[in-house]
């Protein structure tokens, strides 16, 4: 089967054109880094006109996820460039629904994420006070002095399973630096941490500004680089790369 290596700041994809069935243990072993091609998850991609595509999106564990910010991105990238579509703009049907996406004259994507909420009430989880955050897929949000000096590997999957998460969460721990930008660290349910999440920087935007008073548009500096986030009232949007590493063949 052909298959192209994509990633958007470092969250890493193996990207496959549908529709076609695949198992979890298949997506389990194309995504280990060391016996497998590596990634972070599995995309997806079927053309179903000039103007739009579906997306599907797996994690590293093989478990089906609602919403793949980074990987949308990236596929409105890969159909502009393989010209499935006509024009730079077009819609990515989720699961989570009809997003539009347009490829940008310097090869950025803006792409609506969807509608973001305050999902509950900030509570107490290993004695962190979390925010539940809901961009179609779950998120808990902490505020934290300092990502870089956090227990990520240990908290992380610590929050993601608990009780309250009967999906399990991503986690973001960040930290405001200026009035008008973040920066955070994530632990991706299903994966482990990554070098970036669009919807993981798309909830830390969202509750900087809802209960830090952040201002919008939103930078968020994720390790694998910058993400430009904005709202157009419950409805977020995010700007960023969607970029071909290579492309190859696996049985």
């Amino acid at each position: 089967m052909d298959f192209v290596k994509m990633q958007g700041l470092g969250n890493d994809f193996v990207v496959v054109t549908g529709p076609v069935e695949l198992d979890t243990h298949t997506i389990v072993r194309w995504c280990d880094r060391r016996l497998g091609i590596g990634a972070d998850g599995v995309l997806e991609v079927t053309p179903l006109g000039r103007d739009r595509i579906r997306m599907r999106y797996w994690n590293a564990d093989g478990g089906e996820a609602e919403m793949c910010g980074n990987g949308l991105r990236c596929l409105a990238a890969l159909a502009v460039g393989r010209g499935w579509v006509d024009e730079r703009l077009l819609v990515v049907e989720t699961a989570v629904g009809d997003l539009p996406a347009e490829v940008l004259d310097d090869g950025l994507v803006r792409a609506l994420v969807g509608e973001v909420g305050v999902a509950g009430v900030p509570e107490e989880i290993a004695g962190r006070t979390i925010h539940p955050i809901s961009v179609g897929n779950p998120h808990a949000v902490l505020f934290v002095d300092d990502p870089n000096q956090e227990p990520v590997e240990t908290l992380g999957p610590r929050i993601e399973h608990d009780d309250r998460f009967p999906h399990r969460a991503n986690v973001e721990f960040v930290t405001p630096i200026g009035p008008d930008r973040i920066r955070m660290r994530i632990w991706e349910r299903g994966v482990g941490e990554t070098m970036a999440s669009g919807t993981g920087a798309t909830s830390a935007a969202f509750a900087s500004v809802h209960y830090r008073g952040v201002e919008a548009p939103v930078t968020v500096e994720l390790p694998g680089g910058e993400l430009l986030v904005d709202f157009e009232g419950d409805q977020a949007w995010m700007t960023g790369p969607g970029v071909v590493v290579y492309e190859g063949t696996v049985d």
